[in-house]
């Protein structure tokens, strides 16, 4: 009985967001070129720039991160089950021509994801503990005095990033330990829901130092271990290439079908991978430093987050499994396909390095996601003793909850919670569009000039009210 109403919402949900509404799938492609456009193609004109940004990201203050541990906070939480698990669910159900339009949704996210990190960082609080708080909630309510809208959008964050994506991270992680070892879920739920409650127990600073050590050892080990399959593979990679492109637009012989497929799984794993418009990373964003002291650094800082994620991580699982050459069933595979594909490769290790490789990518999701919705705690005045403990206690049952759950429910549950996120979150973002469009000119302006780059309220004219103890000179 639950099981059939759980599948009733959740299907219908989600058919109306992914399946032949398909509304999220244009919502975002107009939200990639609209913000493409208004920001003159940052992601390809600016390309450069995001990284020199990164020269002088390596300090915080008492209030704040610093903006390296902002990206790798970033990628903790988009580095998980979308790269590894997420990218055979994409293949295994659109074809390889999936990757194709992973890239796309990628490339126009990153002018997507660099808006709403702006916003981030502009729109935020200092907590009465001395420490910023900041998201699509703050910059709704200060932004768009829409208070309404703010609850809506927390409320969404709650059953994602609180809930359902931790779930579905744990449920990643104990089926690659039961294929790999034959783990018992049950046990390693019990692990994975221990571990992650000593971690956030130290809040988000504890968090943000956990995911600066992991994160950079994990991706880059992840990356080598994919370019020596791709080296050792090298004369298939042209067919391989060709592969994605026609298969992306319908030109072999599945015809329509498959390039329907391809688009809706591309774009809808591409989207679970990087963030970019859920109103995710935003909360990153505004718990940084303003190292260098102006909103727009953060966006340039987030929008490189979406390229590693995207364009890199996902491209090495997406060549790991095509260059496997293992047959489709055309059946959902989630990560016991990557795993089957790095065995190919490199015999029976292969399966005990997804297995590591998922646990460490997707447990710094686990507590990153964690981070995400605690913030939104201060918006409700529940980030006291008693709010925590209880946002703490359901959290961790989410975990366990999600480590012996199926396949289907768990991804199911995590599509409508991204989904109902990104609706509010990109009409919030579409409405502030003046306000990213004055800050973005601003800081070019400042960079022309070599000025200082430091902002206050006076620079812009801008939609909604700031804190003033963030961005006032004291």
């Amino acid at each position: 009985m639950i099981d059939q109403l759980f599948n009733l919402i959740v299907g219908n949900i989600n058919n109306l967001l992914w399946g032949n509404g398909q509304l999220l799938i244009y919502i975002l492609v107009f939200a990639g070129f609209w913000f493409s456009y208004q920001l003159r193609f940052v992601q390809f004109f600016h390309f450069r720039h995001m990284f020199s940004v990164m020269k002088n990201s390596s300090k915080g203050d008492k209030a704040g991160i610093s903006s390296f541990q902002a990206l790798c906070t970033g990628l903790s939480a988009r580095v998980g089950t979308g790269n590894l698990a997420g990218v055979s669910v994409a293949i295994s159900l659109g074809g390889a021509g999936a990757i194709f339009w992973m890239w796309v949704i990628a490339f126009l996210g990153m002018a997507t994801g660099f808006a709403e990190s702006v916003l981030g960082q502009l729109y935020k609080v200092k907590d009465e503990h001395g420490e910023y708080r900041g998201g699509p909630a703050y910059y709704i309510q200060m932004g768009l005095n829409k208070r309404w809208l703010a609850i809506a959008f927390a409320l969404c964050l709650f059953l994602g990033y609180g809930f359902s994506f931790s779930a579905m991270q744990a449920n990643t992680i104990t089926d690659a330990l039961n294929h790999a070892l034959n783990i018992p879920t049950l046990y390693s739920g019990l692990v994975i829901t221990v571990l992650a409650g000593v971690i956030v127990a130290g809040g988000f600073r504890g968090i943000a130092r956990f995911a600066e050590l992991v994160v950079p050892f994990m991706g880059i080990a992840y990356i080598l271990a994919a370019l020596l399959i791709t080296a050792m593979n090298i004369e298939l990679v042209p067919s391989l290439l060709l592969d994605i492109f026609s298969s992306a637009f319908g030109l072999q012989e599945a015809g329509a079908g498959a390039l329907g497929a391809a688009i809706k799984n591309g774009i809808q794993r591409g989207l679970y991978s990087n963030e970019a418009g859920a109103g995710s990373v935003p909360h990153a964003s505004a718990s940084a430093s303003p190292t260098p002291n102006h909103p727009v650094a953060q966006g340039y800082v987030q929008m490189l987050g979406v390229f590693l994620d995207t364009m890199v991580l996902c491209t090495c699982t997406a060549f790991i499994i095509l260059l496997a050459g293992i047959p489709m069933s055309g059946e959902m595979e989630g990560i016991r396909l990557t795993q089957d594909a790095m065995t190919a490769h490199i015999g029976d290790g292969g399966v005990y390095f997804v297995a590591a490789a998922i646990s460490l990518f997707a447990f710094t999701s686990v507590v990153a996601n964690y981070a995400y919705a605690e913030s939104n705690l201060h918006l409700f005045k529940l980030d006291n003793k008693v709010g925590r403990s209880v946002y703490t206690f359901c959290y961790l049952a989410m975990v366990l909850w999600g480590a012996n759950a199926s396949l289907n429910q768990v991804w199911a549950m995590a599509d409508m919670a991204l989904g109902l996120m990104t609706l509010v979150n990109i009409f919030a973002i579409m409405q502030l569009t003046p306000t990213i469009k004055a800050l973005f000119k601003n800081y070019n302006d400042k960079r022309a000039r070599q000025q200082n780059m430091e902002f206050t309220e006076q620079d812009i004219n801008f939609q909604g009210k700031l804190e003033d103890k963030v961005w006032s000179k004291e």
